[in-house]
């Protein structure tokens, strides 16, 4: 399976939200993402979430749609994000949304691992290209 590891810069933004979602203390969240190095692409999406900031624990879920180039090859696919935080110790999963691969990425799959390193944000993407049936 290959791997791919690069940067990105993220942009979000609050949006608003409906009348039950206020009363129950989420937040909607729109992402605008920049991808370098193998995975050149762009990606926008929106992020439902929870935070208890008192103590520290929250989750948040998110969809976001990737295009540009990977490793050469372009198109676009989808990626599905759960994160979750309990009293300060997160846990996260991004995973490709299956047959969301649409051009010469059609047939992907795989997960990404997000890493924030003085401030900068890295990903290390594990993918693998089957034939789309």
């Amino acid at each position: 399976m290959p791997k791919v590891s690069g940067e990105f810069s993220v942009r979000i933004a609050p949006e608003s939200m409906s009348s039950v979602a206020n009363e129950s203390s989420i937040s909607r969240m729109s992402l605008d993402k920049q991808y370098t190095g193998a995975l050149s692409a762009s990606g926008r999406g929106e992020m439902l979430a929870f935070m208890n900031r008192d103590i520290g624990s929250g989750a948040y879920v998110a969809m976001e749609r990737v295009q540009g180039t990977l490793d050469g090859l372009h198109g676009s696919f989808l990626l599905h994000h759960c994160g979750t935080m309990q009293r300060g110790t997160s846990g996260l999963s991004v995973a490709v949304v299956h047959d969301s691969g649409q051009d010469e990425l059609a047939g992907l799959s795989g997960t990404l691992q997000i890493r924030i390193e003085e401030g900068k944000h890295y990903y290390d993407f594990d993918y693998q290209l089957s034939s789309a049936t």
